[in-house]
């Protein structure tokens, strides 16, 4: 029986994050003004994520290659970000498994 006490469900589970949708906005230094995201996502996460998407649309910008809108699709996260005179309003939503067309 230990055996398969081995392969049954621990209370590991309880570390994965849910991921949730929802929108941050922050300004041009990733000072995040307003949240619809929930509470239990991440704080880490979110700084990463806005970090990233400000340096993304200021490098665009230092290239002289405007940039408005930026659309990423990850397996499991879709993260659509506007440029707001430096800062950005950034929405993430959980991505929608990919089913094939029949092909009839």
């Amino acid at each position: 029986m230990g055996l398969l006490n081995f392969f049954s469900k621990t209370d590991d589970v309880s570390n994965l994050t849910r991921l949730s949708s929802g929108s941050i906005t922050v300004d041009s230094e990733g000072t995040i003004i307003t949240s619809t995201l929930p509470r239990s996502f991440p704080e880490m996460q979110v700084e990463e994520i806005s970090s990233r998407v400000l340096k993304i649309f200021k490098d665009a910008k230092e290239a002289q290659m405007p940039l408005t809108e930026l659309i990423l699709e990850f397996p499991a996260l879709k993260i659509t970000a506007r440029e707001l005179r430096g800062g950005a309003i950034i929405f993430l939503a959980p991505s929608s498994p990919k089913v094939p067309k029949s092909g009839s």
